[in-house]
Formats: structure tokens, sequence, C-alpha cells
């Protein structure tokens, strides 16, 4: 499974607003993936102030028991095949990941989660 920006975030934080179902599923995966480009995602957001997140961020992705998952040339291309509700490039780079990758795609975004996305199994991080 692939987790989304936020997801991971809740997930090291420990929140209380990842769900019970969602909880058990991240428990039971063989394999949660973290995309690379939730590093860029971060830095990013974290550097004009409309996130926070730990100087140790990527440190703790992997001492977590999360795996980082790379963007390979053929992910980066097939964004252009991802429509979405919304143009955020984070959400299309994901979303393509899970689908070339075969992975179900855990999130909060109600948009994403209403969305008809191709090939992709959702799963709502707040159940």
């Amino acid at each position: 499974m692939l987790l989304d920006t936020q997801i991971v975030i809740w997930l090291l934080d420990d929140a209380d607003h990842l769900g019970p179902n969602a909880r058990r599923s991240i428990g039971a995966a063989d394999t949660v993936f973290v995309s690379a480009a939730t590093s860029w995602e971060v830095a990013i957001k974290r550097s004009v102030g409309k996130l926070s997140a730990p100087d140790r961020f990527v440190a703790l992705v992997q001492e977590s028991g999360l795996t980082w998952c790379p963007i390979t040339p053929e992910v980066a291309w097939s964004v252009g095949d991802v429509m979405l509700p919304h143009r955020d490039p984070f959400d299309r780079l994901l979303i393509a990941q899970a689908r070339n990758d075969g992975l179900p795609f855990m999130t909060a975004d109600q948009v994403l989660l209403g969305a008809d996305v191709r090939d992709v199994r959702m799963l709502d991080a707040r159940a």
C-alpha cells in the first residue's frame, strides 16, 4: 500500500485522525510504501510554512518501518494520464505511482476518495 503524505504525517505523529480500520490495514500490510514525492512535498510545504514536520522527517519514515518508494521515469511520465478533480501535482504523482506499482492508495482526501481513479484501489484513512 502507498500512503498519501498527510497519512504519513498522521502515522508518525500517532494522530487520532487515523481510523481503526486504516491502522489495521497498515499493520497487516506486508510493505507500506511512502513515495519519494512525499519527502519533496513535505520539504516544500514546510519551507513555506504550510506544514509542520520534524527536521528528521526522512529518517523517521525509515525508522518507523515504512519503505521509501522511488519515482521512476515511467511513473513521472504516466502523471499525464491521471485525471483528478483538482490539479495538485503531488496527488497526481502519488496516484500515478500507486497505479503503476499496483498498490492500494490510502488517503483522507475526500476529493480523491470520491474521484473516479482508474486502476487504483482507494482506502479511506479515517475509517
